[in-house]
């Protein structure tokens, strides 16, 4: 009988240390969840790319117990420009949010935007594309950090191109050939979204004379600009070359057989694998050389954070972003988005290259990022970019002249740029 009441006492003893400390590790992993620093993140994602967002946020909280970041989309990029700057004047603004680095000038004039310079080492940066590291630098400080990026690629009609004997241009020379080819079989060599503006960019960088040089000089009416910008306006002028209008989007007449290329940006890949017409085959390329050059406009966006952040919070925010740049999460997201690869080792990581054998179409903007560039920023971009727009649409609706329309648009980055 003692010996089995020693037993049974002994058996209660483990149970009661069992479940205290069961309810000791229960509390400790509350307290610890409860006492997590919170990163809020406004971020304009929407459909599949929100998904795919919350997915990567939802794997950074998992990963980790110290930091729990908190998505919120606000909507399409110009509501969230709009709410950032609603929310800088009310002073409720998030920790971190997706932001053109074009914005970082007006941010940091207005004082609200803080450098990532004390929480990001530069060896977190050295395997990044060296155009990402050097857009997200601001007057010595890098007051952003690369993440949602894409890039100009060509779009082309596989049916068409057999059916009538030619190859995937790679000059823009070609393309002009292919166009007058193609014009008596009613067929436009390609198609722009509503304006040309990304591709006038590349033709003028790759002409030698950047639009807007890093050294904040506007080379927009020199003879080599202009006679880039020529290149478009010809093809515009002989029918050979058409712009979206309010289709909004140059796929729209792709799809529909109307035109041989389209030029757009990698991120809207995705999409329009989801949406191609049944029988439709189609290929991607990257953007055609110039003057035996090549070079491609990077674009998107990056993440920003503001002065408002508590420390921690910047140390979360940190940490939040060097997991989306690291090379394992950067490939995740390129191939649920279509957006491009930050990091230079994803060309040559096993997984990304099984990716691109069984994603072809992606294969254009990962060889683009080579030879990939970014505008420079200053204060005033975003004017310049109105004015740079009204000068394509001009040229395109109203058939001004390139002499005419760049004149008028180099006075007035001049201006932009004398008050920057």
């Amino acid at each position: 009988m003692k010996n089995l009441r020693r037993t049974f006492l002994s058996v209660i003893f483990a149970l009661t240390l069992v479940l205290t400390l069961s309810a000791c590790t229960t509390k400790e992993a509350s307290t610890s969840a409860s006492h997590r620093v919170t990163i809020t993140f406004w971020h304009g994602m929407t459909g599949v790319h929100k998904t795919a967002l919350n997915k990567l946020i939802s794997k950074f909280n998992h990963s980790q117990t110290k930091y729990k970041v908190v998505g919120s989309s606000q909507g399409d990029f110009t509501s969230l420009q709009q709410k950032i700057t609603a929310a800088a004047k009310s002073k409720t603004l998030p920790t971190i949010s997706q932001a053109t680095y074009t914005e970082v000038p007006g941010f940091v004039q207005g004082g609200f935007v803080t450098s990532f310079d004390s929480y990001i080492k530069k060896s977190d940066l050295s395997d990044l594309y060296p155009a990402f590291v050097q857009s997200s630098k601001y007057q010595g400080k890098y007051y952003s950090m690369p993440f949602s990026k894409s890039v100009r690629v060509l779009v082309y009609n596989k049916d068409l191109l057999k059916k009538y004997g030619l190859s995937v241009p790679k000059t823009w020379t070609d393309i002009e050939k292919d166009g007058i080819k193609l014009k008596s079989k009613g067929i436009t060599a390609i198609a722009f979204d509503q304006t040309f503006m990304s591709e006038l960019d590349d033709l003028a960088k790759q002409g030698g004379t950047p639009l807007v040089s890093n050294k904040l000089k506007a080379g927009i009416n020199t003879t080599q600009t202009l006679a880039a910008t020529h290149i478009i306006w010809d093809m515009l002028q002989n029918k050979t070359a058409t712009t979206a209008g309010t289709d909004g989007y140059g796929s729209v007449q792709f799809f529909a057989g109307k035109t041989l290329f389209y030029s757009g940006s990698s991120a809207g890949i995705s999409i329009m694998t989801a949406s191609t017409p049944k029988g439709l085959h189609w290929g991607t390329a990257p953007l055609p050389s110039y003057k035996g050059k090549r070079a491609t406009s990077l674009a998107g966006n990056d993440i920003v954070m503001f002065k408002s952040a508590s420390n921690a919070q910047r140390k979360g925010a940190a940490a939040f972003v060097k997991f989306l740049m690291s090379k394992k999460q950067t490939i995740n997201w390129a191939e649920q988005t279509g957006y491009v690869p930050l990091t230079k080792s994803a060309q040559t990581d096993p997984e990304y290259k099984r990716y691109l054998a069984k994603s072809p179409t992606a294969k254009a903007a990962a060889q683009s990022l080579s030879f990939g560039y970014l505008d420079p920023a200053f204060l005033g971009y975003d004017q310049y970019l109105v004015d740079l727009e009204k000068a394509t649409s001009e040229i395109t609706a109203n058939h001004v002249t390139p002499e005419k329309a760049m004149g008028q648009l180099q006075k007035q980055t001049e201006k932009i740029l004398k008050t920057k």
